[in-house]
């Protein structure tokens, strides 16, 4: 499929202080930013070809009544059931411009108009991680840097419900990322091909395992 891994994101408790042990381990820390009229703000590490983004809750109220209403934000983080996680797509190149999945477009105040997110017709279930595609974003040829945390090889994201919507599988096509069947929401990251041979667990502060 001409579809590609942007960045994923967790959605955490406000602050995202859990976040701090990414620094610990050498992680590289981007610039934050409030996403004006969808209720959250966030805290993002940069690599070479992608991003972790940690989200949460800002304003429940401009959450749940704002454009973003439909994703579920505040829903998702008061229920433990529910998936904390997103992933954001895009093409790798223009030869197929058509949408990857069926859903419906969400025009964020902090974007330009017209741009605006495809999301994913799974959002309303919050077992589901969030699929976002973002057409605009022209394809580009990344140098992937080569060390310890500098690009994301694979993302695998766990999911303990018995069936993928459509949105899910098609969007589980896309390159270095895949979904599973797993006991609990639960992503695996590696990072640089595994050439370290490491691995750590950070559950429970993080629903996340990384290689490297």
């Amino acid at each position: 499929m001409n579809l590609e891994l942007d960045h994923f994101f967790i959605l955490v408790e406000p602050n995202a202080q859990v976040a701090n042990v990414l620094l610990e381990m050498g992680l590289q820390e981007s610039f934050s930013r409030d996403h004006v009229g969808q209720g959250t703000s966030n805290r993002r590490f940069s690599l070479s070809n992608g991003m972790i983004e940690f989200l949460w809750v800002r304003d429940a109220q401009e959450s749940e009544s704002g454009p973003a209403k439909n994703l579920l934000f505040s829903q998702r983080a008061q229920n433990p059931q529910a998936s904390p996680f997103g992933v954001i797509l895009h093409r790798k190149d223009n030869e197929d411009l058509s949408m990857p999945f069926k859903g419906w477009s969400y025009q964020p105040d902090y974007f330009e108009i017209p741009k605006a997110f495809h999301v994913g017709e799974n959002s309303a279930n919050l077992q589901e991680p969030l699929c976002f595609y973002v057409p605009f974003i022209e394809p580009s040829e990344r140098q992937v840097e080569k060390g310890q945390f500098k690009s994301l090889s694979h993302v695998c994201i766990h999911n303990p419900h018995a069936k993928d919507s459509d949105t899910l599988k098609r969007a589980g096509q896309a390159d270095r990322l895949s979904f599973k069947q797993g006991d609990e929401h639960l992503v695996e990251v590696t990072f640089d091909d595994h050439k370290m041979g490491l691995s750590r667990d950070l559950r429970p502060e993080i629903p996340m395992i990384m290689h490297w």
